[in-house]
């Protein structure tokens, strides 16, 4: 099998990953409470990463500052935006979760302007960063006219695009330790931290109103999604490159919001589509050269 399809065979696998980890966080939560499903998908991911590392002989660092750097990426990367997209989907359906958070890409365009030297706006990331609003505006009209609830969970979701497009940002700016290093102590961080929250979430919980499809969307959000997809991603980084994999932004929306309707009856509406389609138009604009 040649290289260039073992990278696109990765690549697919990394979309449906990360694509259907919406739809996965609606079963979950539709009887486990957010605090409990972030913490299982840390703990199954940290588990995987920290066996693959160990599998490889590589060394964990033991100095605060790399466990400083690796805790506040833990924050951003993953107990925040898994917090605020599981809270968000009690409300708001899969799909339309997974078209707001297109917008990442075009926030991280808006914070390196400020944060990272040489990633000046130009006037086609400019124009693709008010495409992709205008496309959010469109998505979420009938949101808006909707309950409060809907209006919270729509926030929540792009409040967790924020959170990816930050520590997207931070990273850049804090030392390297290697990438399969780096997303394990990410994750164990990210464990330590999450550990106090699911003990408090845990004891206030029925376990037996957990039903069992729930469970196993769970189980698999933290293999899958979490554990699975980070060995997929630093594969594709090593073997491909960051700029092969940047365009997965344009795939992952499109899976959450088919994924949603094929599988859970999501309607979808032509005003979804066609803001589905402006937001990704817009991101293809912010990619052109100046």
């Amino acid at each position: 099998m040649s290289p260039v399809l073992i990278n696109w065979l990765l690549f697919s696998a990394l979309v449906l990953l990360w694509g259907t980890s919406f739809l996965f966080t609606s079963l979950a939560v539709d009887s486990i409470p957010p605090l409990i499903i972030v913490f299982v998908r840390v703990l199954l991911g940290a588990v995987t990463l920290f066996l693959v590392v160990s599998y490889k002989g590589l060394r964990l660092p033991r100095e605060l500052k790399a466990w400083g750097a690796f805790s506040l990426l833990g924050v951003l990367g993953n107990l925040l935006p898994f917090f605020l997209i599981a809270w968000g989907q009690q409300f708001v359906n899969s799909g339309i979760a997974g078209v707001i958070m297109a917008v990442m890409p075009l926030i991280t365009i808006l914070l390196a302007h400020y944060f990272i030297e040489g990633e000046t706006i130009n006037r086609f990331k400019l124009a693709g960063f008010a495409t992709g609003i205008s496309g959010v505006v469109l998505l979420l009209g009938p949101v808006f006219g909707g309950s409060r609830q809907e209006i919270l969970g729509a926030a929540a979701v792009f409040f967790a695009a924020g959170c990816y497009a930050s520590n997207t940002i931070v990273a850049r700016r804090l030392p390297n330790y290697g990438p399969l290093v780096t997303g394990a102590g990410v994750l164990i961080s990210s464990v330590l931290i999450a550990l106090p929250f699911w003990l408090l979430s845990v004891t206030n919980t029925d376990i037996e109103q957990i039903s069992t499809i729930s469970i196993a969307a769970l189980l698999w959000l933290g293999i899958g999604p979490t554990g699975l997809a980070a060995l997929v991603y630093f594969l594709i980084i090593q073997r491909a490159g960051p700029t092969f994999l940047s365009n997965i932004n344009y795939l992952i929306p499109a899976v959450a919001f088919f994924a949603g309707a094929f599988f859970l009856g999501e309607k979808i509406s032509v005003q979804s589509l066609l803001a589905l389609l402006i937001i990704l138009s817009g991101i293809g604009i912010s990619r052109l050269r100046a």
